[in-house]
């Protein structure tokens, strides 16, 4: 009985974790780093939460996986998730990668059912949102401009959620059209530059 006492009572919380402790399933309060105690018997529950470590969710970006045989596969699973509509009715292919920590263990474990399923519908919406509003060029060549203003607004988002999670960097990968409408976006572009050089030409020929 007595060492039953003393292995159910003691926990440790490791430096990059802290101690969830819950009394019949309420929260009571939030153990730090290091040796702690707590009611014996499972009277306290302790979930340990790591608050420093970043994760990572990744959308529209092949990964190499495992099959059930342990074969390695290409992960095109998640491709289609990066076509999206841009603000002058093309279609884009617009990878990004979310990098994230929990930053409230409390609203982390208690506000949202699931977080992470959260994260990513959230992540898609922003991005589908950003991306919206501009041409397929912008889109393109500003990728750390759209990164920037796509991670403030799925903060405040999460935030107004209580997910309890910290967004540190939405970066987009290289941007393009998908490869059936990758030569006709080629000639929409050599068009333009030839039409941009003759009205750059006659304007110099007038002065």
């Amino acid at each position: 009985i007595l060492f039953a006492l003393a292995v159910t009572s003691v926990f440790t919380v490791a430096q990059n974790e802290v101690g969830v402790v819950q009394f019949f399933g309420r929260y009571v309060r939030t153990a730090q780093p290091g040796l702690s105690f707590k009611l014996p018997f499972g009277i306290e529950k302790v979930t340990k939460v790591n608050v420093r470590e970043y994760q990572t969710e990744e959308f529209g970006v092949a990964t190499a996986r495992y099959d059930t045989r342990g074969r390695m596969r290409p992960g095109a699973d998640n491709l289609t998730v990066a076509l999206m509509l841009t603000g002058d009715l093309n279609v884009g292919l617009v990878p990004w990668i979310v990098q994230y920590r929990v930053k409230d263990p409390y609203n982390y474990l208690f506000k949202v059912r699931d977080v992470r399923r959260l994260l990513v519908d959230m992540s898609e919406a922003t991005m589908r949102l950003v991306v919206g509003d501009r041409s397929i060029n912008e889109v393109i060549n500003n990728r750390k401009e759209i990164a920037d203003e796509a991670k403030l607004l799925l903060q405040k988002e999460l935030n107004q959620a209580e997910a309890g999670i910290q967004i540190n960097t939405i970066e987009l990968k290289k941007t393009n059209v998908p490869g059936p409408v990758q030569p006709s976006f080629n000639e929409v572009n050599q068009a333009t530059q030839e039409k941009e050089q003759m009205i750059y030409q006659a304007n110099e020929d007038y002065n």
